[in-house]
């Protein structure tokens, strides 16, 4: 597994440092099947040949029991970025003739995508938002738990919530995927009318590229989250001019994309 180091603002108590956290990468890579592109998956870099065997039997593509001529055309900092697969129309299964995305199987809601160009965002980059302090977070996550009712039924679900510059709970909605439930917030606030009072996305486990996107196009410059980010969510948050939190508990998160939103320390907090 790899990981890359970036830095924060770590935040316990009333307390602040500089953190050098490590972060789990996040890469995408575009697999094409005989030189077409077919999908994009987002992974950990390694072990990338049996990522993609297991992906393409899974999906009945190729279920043949010899080995995948497999060929690397595109590296990023020497991780594959872009591989092809040759398989002869004999062995390609009904998974590759339905060409049916992986989206409807992949907790990543970038899966699915055919080329890498499909990623880009685009979009004024964001600079408004709320000041809010370290209080702020911890009080609108008693009211984001407190209304996790699936999970405290099951302990299966996810749960994503979006509040407003007065950190009042606009909606929260859960499941079983983290990239749902934040589509299901923003198009309940879009059916509401109420998507451009969103100013802080809370959600209940980690960050990656995608959560991020999301966010960015709902204008949503806050992102607090219970657990870690990726490394493409920190670069992304940096290039979209979102606030991206991790590892929020009752007295401590961890700041690690524009952090200027935050109200300076006072002796009450910050």
């Amino acid at each position: 597994m790899q990981i890359h180091n970036y830095e924060g603002i770590k935040i316990t108590d009333y307390n602040q440092s500089l953190t050098n956290d490590s972060l789990v990468v996040e890469a995408p890579l575009q697999i094409n099947i005989n030189e077409k592109a077919y999908t994009v998956v987002m992974r950990t870099p390694g072990n990338d040949t049996e990522l993609v065997r297991g992906l393409l039997f899974a999906e009945d593509i190729y279920k043949n029991n010899l080995p995948l001529q497999t060929t690397i055309l595109e590296k990023d900092n020497h991780i594959p970025k872009v591989i092809n697969i040759m398989i002869s129309k004999d062995d390609l299964g009904a998974g590759y003739l339905n060409k049916r995305t992986l989206l409807s199987v992949s907790s990543c809601g970038i899966c699915g995508k055919q080329q890498l160009e499909d990623l880009d965002v685009s979009g004024e980059k964001l600079s408004d938002a709320a000041l809010f302090s370290s209080e702020n977070t911890r009080m609108m996550f008693d009211v984001f738990r407190q209304q996790q009712k699936t999970f405290h039924q099951t302990g299966g679900s996810h749960a994503a919530g979006v509040f407003d510059e007065n950190y009042q709970l606009l909606t929260l909605k859960e499941d079983i995927g983290r990239h749902n439930a934040v589509d299901k917030c923003v198009g309940d606030l879009l059916n509401k009318g109420k998507l451009k009072q969103g100013s802080f996305l809370l959600v209940s486990g980690r960050v990656s590229y995608e959560i991020v996107s999301k966010a960015f196009l709902a204008k949503i410059p806050v992102i607090v989250a219970v657990s870690a980010c990726s490394s493409m969510a920190v670069d992304y948050a940096k290039e979209l001019g979102i606030c991206l939190i991790g590892f929020t508990r009752e007295h401590k998160m961890t700041i690690y994309s524009n952090p200027t939103f935050l109200k300076p320390f006072t002796s009450h907090g910050i």
